[in-house]
């Protein structure tokens, strides 16, 4: 293990003010809300209100992940290359977001029902999938791209970070605890509507922050060879496979609460809201001792190692849970072990990215964040398929009226076993990451020469 103290000696000094990073942290709201929403009510939305059979739910999200996979380098790519007169990050996060979220908005506006017409409501549920995501994409790969370049250092990134992971919060619990109180008051379309206003105020009130650091060459390679770079680049590699079964954990959760509430606990729909609000709200309370205790004592990977080990453990005491109190307990388990993987996530693709820089002489942060992006979506295919699978081979048929009673004991697999494991694999992979100890000193000293050189060249 070693000491953050280390890492930190040769790194430039902070550049941005308290504001700013507040401000950055609060875009986050906007950023990710959308997808909370999505990840916790949509399948639920197309599956249990309007009808879908659950097997072509699966295949929907399975061929958007694809679609993903494939749009998120390509985005990432064209981001890089491209500047306008306000730079390559800002101009996406102050025009997109309204085309973004109206997108997001007609996700819940379907007009058919998978009783009587469900083809064409597959249809518009990969079709709708595919439009906002390509528009998300766009929104978000420019913000996640711009971190690495506004702040300069560890210390500076880790408390921007925790500011992201407060905001990240708030949009987590009105995501999760909100959609169904609001659905159920006035509708799922009238509730899309709200979140993406929401969300656009808070995106265009944060990007008022934001500036963008041009001291890195704009990349000059072709596409296919970037991508050959890219994925000949072990670190990174290494890392998104980390953090696709880690993406496995917390996407599954996302998914299958509403199911697991319903179904295994059987209790009042309106407490998955509770039960995610308690583990979300502790992982904020938990930011800054995972900040102050662990990431500032410690570097990335090792802090890493720790908050992936927590939650593995942390999600088993969802196979014995049998009503709200005792899954509000483990709920507080899990809100621990998040606070940590929320904090990390941004840190070590951004050492992936410094360390890019120095081994090419250029910057490729929506690159690398498209590629993470992609790889780590693919979580979002193995979690559809298993719940697919899963789902069959229960009994769970939403066209039933009532389910059999199997769907219990599915559903808990579901919520339980997936979690676990998704995180423990995430724990094994990432004791691989080789940016560590002498080779992440020697990085970090050599970027801080190359961002010397580059202020005394333009001064």
């Amino acid at each position: 293990m070693t000491a953050t103290a280390d890492v930190d000696l040769d790194e430039p000094p902070a550049r941005t003010s308290q504001v700013q990073r507040w401000l950055f942290g609060l875009a986050m709201t906007g950023v990710t809300m959308p997808g909370q929403v999505f990840g916790v009510s949509l399948l639920f939305f197309y599956t249990d209100v309007k009808h879908l059979p659950p097997s072509w739910a699966a295949a929907a999200l399975t061929t958007y992940a694809i679609y993903n996979a494939v749009n998120n380098p390509v985005i990432g790519y064209w981001q890089d290359r491209t500047r306008f007169r306000l730079g390559r990050r800002i101009p996406w996060l102050r025009y997109g977001p309204a085309f973004s979220l109206a997108a997001f908005a007609a996700l819940w506006l379907p007009p058919f029902d998978g009783n009587a017409d469900p083809v064409s409501l597959l249809a518009y549920f990969v079709v709708a999938i595919v439009v906002y995501d390509t528009l998300h994409s766009a929104v978000s790969n420019a913000y996640y791209a711009l971190l690495p370049e506004m702040f300069a250092n560890y210390r500076e990134r880790t408390d921007v970070a925790a500011k992201m992971m407060i905001f990240l919060t708030v949009a987590l619990l009105l995501g999760v605890a909100l959609p169904p109180v609001i659905a159920s008051s006035v509708g799922y379309g009238e509730m899309g509507i709200a979140f993406a206003v929401v969300s656009l105020v808070t995106i265009l009130a944060g990007q008022s922050g934001m500036v963008e650091d041009r001291a890195g060459g704009e990349p000059q390679m072709a596409l296919p060879e970037a991508v050959r770079t890219m994925l000949g680049n072990r670190t990174f590699l290494v890392l998104a496979f980390a953090q696709t079964l880690r993406f496995v954990t917390t996407n599954s959760m996302a998914t299958g609460m509403m199911f697991f509430v319903k179904y295994t606990l059987k209790i009042d729909g309106a407490s998955t809201g509770l039960i995610l609000a308690t583990a979300f709200i502790v992982s904020a309370a938990m930011l800054y001792p995972w900040r102050q205790l662990v990431a500032n004592r410690f570097e990335p990977r090792t802090t890493g190692l720790i908050a992936y080990g927590v939650v593995a453990a942390s999600m088993l005491p969802l196979w014995v849970v049998y009503d709200l109190p005792t899954t509000l307990v483990a709920a507080v388990g899990i809100g621990i072990g998040f606070a940590g993987i929320f904090l990390m996530d941004n840190m070590l693709i951004a050492d992936v990215i410094d360390e890019d820089e120095v081994r090419t002489g250029v910057r490729r942060e929506a690159m690398y964040t498209g590629m993470n992006g992609m790889v780590t979506t693919m979580s979002t295919a193995l979690v559809a398929v298993a719940f697919g699978a899963i789902a069959g081979a229960y009994g769970y048929d939403s066209s039933l009226a009532a389910q059999p009673g199997q769907v219990s004991d599915g559903f808990r697999i579901f919520m339980a076993g997936l979690p676990s494991l998704g995180c423990a694999a995430a724990f094994v992979v990432l004791l691989a990451f080789p940016l560590r100890g002498a080779r992440l000193r020697d990085m970090k000293r050599d970027l801080a020469r190359r961002r010397q050189e580059y202020v005394g060249a333009v001064t």
